[in-house]
């Protein structure tokens, strides 16, 4: 026997209502995984950048350590632009970037170590026994850091304190960044703003997700 049209058209729209409602739902049980990572791969990248970007927020007038036998060293602070006068270390660390050749040298009479760039007559090639570091007293602006946010630099920094011309405090050493700027740090600024933009849209599908995982 057939069934009567007006049952065979509700029983065909009960079935195409399931099937939408199965489609939905595996719309969404999809969409709330896939969101979840991108929340969590965005925070976890947020966080590698939270430095970069406090940096640029800093003050832009550096703040002083002072100079020979002058020095202020309870102004030491992470993530500042500082500014010191002084004379360097008899040694210090070479190598090469592709921007060209850097040094590592320290500051006498003070736990702070400068990264600057190569000055003319600090020639050296690797393999070669690095030249000694210029010995003229100067004056430097950068970025300073504590010796454990900047892991890339520690053993390097260890080495040269294990040559006993720094000062060593309990809290550790200093390494300050000739030349960077809060300004250059405009970029991790762009960087964090798009995982963050990045980070409220997955959290919006997300809440969309779940409130249709509800209504399923």
């Amino acid at each position: 026997m057939t069934p009567e049209p007006s049952l065979r058209g509700a029983r065909d729209r009960r079935i195409a209502e399931l099937e939408a409602r199965i489609r939905r739902s595996s719309a969404v049980g999809v969409k709330i995984p896939v969101a979840l990572t991108a929340i969590l791969l965005a925070t976890a990248l947020l966080v590698l950048e939270r430095e970069e970007t406090a940096y640029f927020f800093a003050p832009r007038s550096p703040v002083d350590l002072g100079s020979e036998g002058q020095y202020r060293l309870e102004r030491l602070e992470s993530n500042s632009y500082a500014q010191l006068h002084g004379t360097p270390t008899v040694r210090g660390a070479f190598w090469r970037e592709r921007k060209g050749t850097f040094v590592l040298v320290g500051v006498l009479g003070t736990p702070i170590v400068v990264r600057r760039k190569a000055l003319a007559g600090e020639d050296w090639q690797a393999g070669r026994v690095p030249p000694q570091p210029d010995q003229r007293p100067f004056a430097v602006r950068g970025r300073l850091l504590s010796a454990q946010d900047s892991p890339q630099y520690r053993d390097a920094l260890a080495k040269l304190a294990s040559l006993g011309e720094l000062t060593r405090p309990p809290e550790g050493l200093w390494l300050l960044l000739e030349g960077e700027r809060p300004s250059s740090s405009f970029g991790a600024v762009l960087v964090s703003a798009a995982l963050l933009i990045f980070l409220l849209v997955n959290a919006a599908l997300l809440w969309q997700a779940i409130a249709q995982r509800f209504e399923a």
